[in-house]
């Protein structure tokens, strides 16, 4: 007779995927190095959290230049004086900056970080052009025809010795160029601000929120003279201030509606 004999069940394997572990919030200790250029991309710091987002998006800081060169007034500051209180939802807070190398970068990135603004709109007077120019570009050095309001005249020397060679401006500056034009107003893109304290200012404030990483899109507007100051200047364009102004505020509400700027040429071959 013959036994039959049992087989043994042998375990199936378990093919359920393990739980995954908790996840646990870590935080990178590393700080931007001076000087150091941080990629918008990679920056992850409390400010880049939705709550954070919500508060920065609220304030737009425009800046203005107090008067240089013998001039009585400055258009960027008397821009700022008229623009109203909100664009939009967005509240506007203003800033007088003074006409000095470094001094400028420092009070701008002071205001930075107090205010955490979503955007920084720096305005200044470019004497013999005879529209609003949105600037593309800020170069990395200082060559002044002239002394600032300090009596500095920096010749041929870098805004930040460790910096790159040059910032592009954070702000849709088509876009803003546009609406400017549909305000009425002449406006083109610029493709440089010199190499004064405005490039200097320019420059420096990419540099900080760079190297700083902050959240904040920044970019440059310079303008032509006022009326009143071309009386002694025969043959010098000006705009009024207050079709400057109703430009800028144009310029901001396109750079608040617009996180990329829009495809058309603005080019120029010369």
């Amino acid at each position: 007779m013959t036994m039959l004999r049992r087989r043994t069940r042998r375990p199936k394997p378990d093919t359920r995927k393990p739980a995954p572990p908790a996840v646990t919030e870590t935080r990178s200790r590393r700080r931007a190095r001076p000087g150091a250029v941080v990629p918008a991309e990679l920056i992850v710091t409390e400010e880049t959290t939705p709550q954070a987002k919500a508060s920065r998006a609220n304030v737009v800081l425009v800046t203005g230049f107090e008067p240089f060169g013998g001039e009585a007034s400055n258009p960027s500051w008397e821009i700022c004086k008229r623009l109203p209180a909100t664009i939009g939802k967005t509240r506007v807070e203003t800033l007088q900056v003074p006409c000095l190398f470094r001094t400028s970068i420092e009070t701008v990135a002071e205001a930075i970080e107090k205010l955490k603004p979503a955007l920084v709109v720096c305005i200044g007077q470019a004497g013999g052009r005879d529209r609003i120019s949105i600037e593309r570009v800020g170069i990395n050095i200082d060559d002044a025809r002239a002394p600032d309001n300090g009596g500095e005249r920096p010749v041929d020397e870098a805004i930040a010795p460790n910096g790159p060679p040059a910032y592009f401006t954070t702000l849709p500056i088509k876009a803003m160029a546009k609406a400017v034009r549909d305000a009425g107003i002449p406006a083109e893109v610029s493709n440089t601000a010199g190499t004064y304290v405005c490039n200097h200012l320019l420059y420096g404030v990419l540099h900080f929120i760079a190297a700083s990483g902050h959240a904040t899109r920044a970019g440059f507007i310079h303008v032509p003279y006022a009326d009143a100051q071309v009386l002694d200047k025969p043959g010098q364009p000006s705009m009024s201030v207050d079709a400057m102004a109703r430009g800028i505020e144009a310029a901001i509400t396109a750079a608040l509606a617009h996180k990329t700027d829009t495809k058309i040429s603005e080019g120029r071959e010369t």
